[in-house]
């Protein structure tokens, strides 16, 4: 089987979902050590041990346009860019193209919020009923007596439903949203609604930001475009940063990339329209994110700033829950250790553009980027670079191994295997050759090697983790990994993983063997039902990453077997029907066609590609 393969599928389809989950110049004068373009070393990237180049790497997978910005010890280190910013044009990415940051809003909210409530214009903690008026929480047994806060929402502690929200252009009917809580937008979310107690459980949730968002405009009477440009980003002088959407009369921003689709084509105008502003209305470019970033790491250490103080800095970057793997604090991710660092981070991700931003909590290092392609295209060329520089630059803090123990055979063969979260719905591939253990994706998409500390106790480079192989449960005579320690902290049973074997489902479709791999799918959706690799998304993406490499049967397979575990989603019948277009099996493209328009009557697509294989059929 291709190993490298393997690598882009687990990144795909164990990554992105969780994820799924997720450029402007800066006008301040530049730093005499600024360099416009990129060390050449940053240009190798190593993909399962195959080296490619960025231009390679883009090329393989399709992504169209890509552009980076990188500081380093507090100042702008280089920016760089490649591609095109739209098909059409062929127009090349430059420094000055913004992009629709999805997801990335959030923590630019979160941030916004904690200096408004610095100012003593909101409480974070304050029930956030007293300040909505235009719409009222919805009753639920699971919120009574327990008053919901800003700082619920912020955090995704909230119990909200609302996971993400559906991408809309130019030419699609513009929800308000009031319509986007109420459930209101045609092939979109169902009502908002309570899942989880609140305060007892973290479930992302863009419409809980949604809700925070409506309750402070609510009570200051101003916009979040309002409000984000009179207190953030006027004055850090972040010129091509903008909650205004494309549709508004109002919108400056020119210079833009368009989102692109898996074939390369523009997806409708390209230019995504949010009304949700505060969980994915933000447009900007790595530049301005990276000064953003900068003035939050210069705060947290004690540096002069205008506009971020101190007490913000550490109030949006302090863990408020551990109920999700590795930390989230108020609406910045906290998972990550690259290099034994600790950083705060989030990504951004929507059908056919997005981009993440990393920055140290010590040292003023960091990485913002975005690509102008869908997830399968962009992330894994994203995490290969992210990694690349960050071992081109040193940015590396290297264990004392003096204090580990070899791994006896017998031990690393028998840790060895697939580790699944049921509680967070991931899972980590555990490796071991020649005395080496390593987890695979373990603290990010990257290879981190486990050290050896005695008692089946190890700990994880590039990630601050201490864990240990054992049986939680004796009852049930299995074998788990439970992290015991994370970012400093001991954590709880929650974080146990337990161990699914030794291949993933998607390793018996390599070697050809269908039924086994649906059996092994089956068995994972029975048995672990939020791991992600299991997910109806998940396996979309999975099938068209495949596709785009013209691997078309192990696409089918893919679809068919969604198709098989999720048999009232249109959508899958949909890829699958799109899959056997592309095989020229267009009487079996037809039949998921129709399958699909009867689970959604909506679905104009599948009413177009019946009239398209019609034709060719004729």
């Amino acid at each position: 089987m291709n190993p490298m393969r393997i690598l882009v599928y687990v990144v795909s389809v164990v990554i992105i979902p969780f994820i799924i989950l997720i450029t402007g110049s800066c006008d301040s004068p530049q730093k005499p050590d600024f360099k416009e373009k990129m060390d050449a070393s940053v240009q190798n990237l190593d993909l399962n041990d195959t080296i490619l180049t960025v231009e390679q790497a883009m090329e393989e997978l399709g992504l169209k346009g890509l552009s980076v910005a990188v500081f380093e010890n507090y100042k702008m280190a280089w920016t760089q860019t490649w591609g095109v910013k739209d098909t059409e044009s062929l127009d090349s990415m430059d420094v000055n193209t913004t992009f629709c940051t999805a997801s990335i809003s959030k923590p630019v909210t979160a941030t916004l919020f904690a200096i408004l409530e610095e100012k003593g214009l909101i409480d974070l903690k304050a029930p956030v009923s007293t300040y909505l008026k235009r719409w009222q929480l919805p009753q639920s047994d699971l919120r009574a007596g327990i008053e919901v806060t800003l700082e619920h929402l912020l955090s995704h502690t909230a119990g909200t439903s609302q996971h993400g929200h559906r991408d809309l252009y130019g030419d699609d009917d513009i929800p308000t949203v009031i319509q986007s809580l109420n459930g209101e937008i045609p092939g979109g979310n169902s009502k908002i609604e309570f899942l989880d107690t609140p305060g007892t459980w973290w479930r992302y949730s863009g419409g809980g930001y949604v809700i925070a968002q409506i309750a402070v405009e609510d009570y200051l009477g101003k916009s979040l475009v309002e409000l984000a440009e009179e207190h953030l980003f006027a004055p850090l002088n972040l010129k091509n940063t903008t909650f205004l959407q494309p549709n508004e009369p109002e919108f400056f921003l020119t210079n833009m990339a368009k989102s692109h689709d898996r074939n390369g084509q523009i997806i409708h105008d390209g230019i995504q329209i949010s009304p949700q502003l505060a969980p994915s209305g933000l447009w900007s470019n790595p530049t301005d994110l990276a000064v953003f970033m900068m003035e939050i790491q210069k705060a947290l250490n004690g540096m002069y700033t205008k506009v971020i103080s101190h007490k913000v800095a550490k109030r949006v970057t302090d863990i408020i829950t551990l109920k999700v793997m590795g930390g989230w604090s108020l609406g910045w991710e906290r998972r990550f250790a690259f290099g034994n660092h600790d950083w705060f981070s989030h990504g951004g991700s929507n059908g056919g553009m997005g981009g993440h931003i990393y920055a140290s909590m010590e040292g003023g290092n960091g990485i913002a980027f975005f690509g102008n392609s869908g997830n399968a295209s962009r992330i894994p060329i994203l995490n290969s670079l992210r990694n690349s520089i960050i071992r081109s630059h040193g940015w590396h803090i290297p264990l004392d191994k003096s204090k580990f123990q070899a791994i006896p055979d017998s031990l690393g063969n028998q840790l060895k295997g697939n580790y699944s979260s049921v509680l967070f719905g991931e899972i980590v591939p555990i490796e071991y050759k020649d005395g080496q253990l390593f987890a695979r994706d373990f603290g990010g998409s990257q290879k981190a090697e486990l050290f050896y500390l005695g008692n089946k106790i190890f700990k994880a480079d590039q990630s601050h983790r201490i864990i240990r192989f054992d049986q939680v449960n004796p009852a049930d005579h299995q074998n788990y990994m439970t992290i015991l320690i994370q970012n400093g902290t001991q954590t709880e049973i929650d974080y146990a993983l337990k161990k699914v074997g030794d291949k993933l489902p998607f390793e018996y479709l390599l070697e050809g063997n269908f039924e086994v791999a649906l059996e092994a799918y089956q068995i994972e959706q029975k048995n672990n039902p939020l791991t992600q690799f299991i997910s109806e998304r998940s396996i979309n993406v999975a099938g068209y990453l495949e596709l785009s490499k013209k691997n078309v049967d192990l696409a089918i397979s893919l679809f068919k077997i969604n198709t098989i575990l999720y048999p009232i989603s249109a959508n899958v019948f949909d890829s699958l029907g799109e899959a056997y277009m592309v095989n020229g099996e267009y009487k079996n493209a037809i039949e998921n066609y129709i399958k699909s328009l009867e689970l959604n009557p909506d679905n104009d697509n599948a009413k177009e590609m019946i009239d398209q294989n019609l034709k060719k059929m004729n």
